[in-house]
This record gives C-alpha cells, sequence and structure tokens, in this order.
C-alpha cells in the first residue's frame, strides 16, 4: 500500500519543482519634470508564462495543460520571443490600470527587456518598462487583468523613498495610495503582504519544507521534543534568511537545493533507527535549518524588497513563514496524533512507514536536482 502511496506522490511532487508561478513586479517611480509629476511604472514579469496563457492559480507551470508550450517559449531567442509576444499579447498597456476617482492615466509602453536564453531550469525575467504623464496630486489605485496573475506593486517617491508597497491578488486593485507622502496603511499593507508570501512559500508551495517539517513531526510528537526541534529549526532558518536577503552569505541554489533534498532524507532516516531525541539531532537540525533559510532567502530576493520598507518585508516574510511550519505542525497533530498517538502500532504503521515515504522523496529530489 504504501509503495502505492510513494508512486502517486512522485507523480504528485514532480511538478514541485518546476517554475513556481511567483507574482509579477510593479515599480511605480515618480519623478519631476518642468514641475509636473510623472511616473515611470517598470513590471518584472515571467513572460513566457502568460503567452502560453497558464492559468495563475497553479502554483507551478507545470500543473497546467499549457506546460509543453511554456517549455518551448522558455528556449525562444529573445528576438523570438518578443515576436512572440507582440503577435500574442496586443495593447498590454491597456490592461494596466492606474486611476483615480477623477482620473484615468495612460500607458506609454516604452521598452520590453527580454534576456537571452540561459540555465531553462531557472526562470528568465521579463522587464517590461512604460511611461506616465502628468499625475495629479492625487490618492490614486492600481490594478491590472485579472489573467495576468498576482502582483507586487511598489511605489517609489522622486527621493528613491517607499512610499507604498503591496500584494495584489488577481482580479483585485491596491488600496489608496498617495504618490506624494507616505501614508500610515503602507506599512499595514506591507506587513500584510509578505506575511501573505511567506506563509504560501509553505503552504501550498513548499512542499520540501513541509515534508521536513512533518519529518520532525514524526519522530515524537510530544510537545518538548517537537518545540526543541522546532525551535531550533526556526531559529537556524531566521538567521540565513536574513544574512542571504542582506547579501552577507551568497550561495548558489544549484547548491544549496539539493542540500535541501538531502537534509529531508537524513532527518526522515534517522526516525527510522531512533524513537527518541538523540543529543547530536539538535545540532543536525541548526545546520540544516541555516541551509532551508538560504533557500527561504533566495525566494524572497528573487521577489524582491523595496529599501524604504526592507526591514518590515523581511520579519513579515519570516513570519509567514512561521505561521506556515505552525499550520503543518497543527494540521500533523489533529490528523495523526489525534487518531492514531495512542494505538500500539502508531510507531510501525505511521512513524516508520511515512518516514520511509519521505527519505525516497528526499532522495528523489536530491538526483533530480543534481542531474536534471
Amino acid at each position: 500500500m504504501f509503495f502505492k502511496i510513494f508512486i502517486f506522490l512522485l507523480f504528485f511532487i514532480k511538478s514541485s519543482y518546476a517554475h513556481e508561478l511567483r507574482p509579477a513586479i510593479a515599480n511605480l517611480n515618480i519623478y519631476e519634470k518642468d514641475n509636473i509629476i510623472n511616473a515611470t511604472l517598470s513590471i518584472r514579469l515571467n513572460l513566457e508564462a502568460i503567452i502560453a496563457e497558464i492559468n495563475m492559480d497553479h502554483s507551478n507551470t507545470e500543473e497546467s495543460e499549457e506546460s509543453d508550450q511554456y517549455e518551448n517559449l522558455r528556449t525562444m531567442s529573445a528576438v523570438e520571443l518578443l515576436k512572440k509576444f507582440n503577435s500574442k499579447i496586443m495593447n498590454l498597456q491597456n490592461k494596466i490600470y492606474l486611476t483615480s476617482a477623477n482620473s484615468n492615466y495612460d500607458l506609454a509602453l516604452l521598452s520590453v527587456d527580454i534576456p537571452e536564453v540561459g540555465n531553462t531550469d531557472i526562470i528568465r525575467d521579463t522587464v517590461i518598462n512604460f511611461d506616465i504623464k502628468n499625475i495629479k496630486n492625487e490618492d490614486l489605485k492600481f490594478s491590472w487583468d485579472k489573467n495576468l496573475g498576482s502582483i507586487i506593486l511598489r511605489v517609489n517617491s522622486k527621493n528613491n523613498e517607499g512610499l507604498y508597497s503591496e500584494l495584489i491578488e488577481s482580479d483585485d486593485k491596491s488600496g489608496w495610495f498617495s504618490i506624494t507622502n507616505q501614508i500610515e496603511e503602507s506599512l499595514i499593507d506591507n506587513i500584510k503582504s509578505y506575511t501573505q508570501l511567506g506563509f504560501k512559500h509553505i503552504i501550498p508551495k513548499g512542499l520540501d519544507h513541509i515534508l521536513f517539517v512533518l519529518a520532525l513531526f514524526l519522530l515524537s510528537s510530544r510537545l518538548r521534543p517537537l518545540v526543541l526541534q522546532v525551535s531550533i529549526f526556526t531559529l537556524a532558518h531566521t538567521i540565513t534568511l536574513f544574512l542571504g536577503a542582506l547579501d552577507v552569505i551568497k550561495i548558489p541554489s544549484i547548491i544549496v537545493e539539493p542540500i535541501i533534498a538531502l537534509s529531508i532524507c537524513f532527518i526522515a532516516i534517522e526516525n527510522l533507527f531512533t524513537e527518541n531525541l538523540k543529543k547530536t539531532r539538535p545540532y543536525i537540525i541548526f545546520i540544516f535549518g541555516l541551509l532551508h533559510g538560504l533557500g527561504f532567502a533566495g525566494v524572497l530576493n528573487e521577489i524582491g524588497i523595496s529599501d524604504g520598507l526592507f526591514i518590515s518585508s523581511l520579519i513579515s516574510f519570516n513570519i509567514g513563514v512561521e505561521l506556515g511550519q505552525i499550520s503543518v505542525i497543527l494540521l500533523s497533530y489533529i490528523f495523526i496524533s489525534l487518531l492514531f498517538q495512542n494505538k500500539p502500532w502508531y510507531r510501525n504503521r505511521i512513524t516508520k512507514p511515512l518516514s520511509l515515504i519521505i527519505a525516497l522523496i528526499g532522495f528523489y529530489w536530491f538526483f533530480k536536482r543534481i542531474f536534471f
């Protein structure tokens, strides 16, 4: 039975290391010319996913029926992809809305900057730039076509100070924001946005981190050893998340990601041979936590943080990650411990088989991330 579960999970997790559909990033940069307020809008996005019309409700590209078309677009040169963009997406500027209570501002397309084909295992970010003229000193809202997915809006003043930051979900609009004065809601919206991003990186998108926390849980669901393990893991990944986001430590994902997979495998295998928390396990968890933190930092660096709200964004993202981990533990407790912990066969039928499955998945990921 557990072999069948493992085979099912292999097909399920195949998509977990495909290209994760992350929010686009929009920077609205205010500038002044001849006493007139203008702005440039720079949007960083996954152009191939948009051209392929991959439903943004998916967590990654391989879940979509259009994944083959997406992979084909990934191999196109910048010139070919630009032609595809021009033929497939007409008047993108008309799908982006900057409005006030009295005005709808027109966007003029300036450029579409597409990098040449590089490592196709890494998302190729395209940057599309627009110009917006003669903006009045009034509160504004931002949105774009619901089919384009979620987007993070950052508004920067003419002095390059962060005025506003918000995660805007599909088919939604930003809150009201000012282009001249920093508003109180900007900090609240920034905390909300990055907390959501951190949580979503665990649930539903962080299956490798979910399995690591589940492996910690399976050794013993008793409160004391569980709190000790999770606290050590949290401390470790918080350290490297901050250091990685600050660019103090830089280790390529091609190194970090296989080791994260190996850490899952190691912890799960140890569960098969011990029933108690060994003296060495906290140290091992700390070391692996440092690596997981670098993985979190890599995601956060890809999304980016506005300079004006750097600290609040960083802390909020970490809080979101912690809330995701706590949710995994609570769900594990409800659906595993409460139902089976007092059964005499708990270890043989629950802990060992699930740990074996997690170990095999970690081993599978390790080789996939190294060789494929």
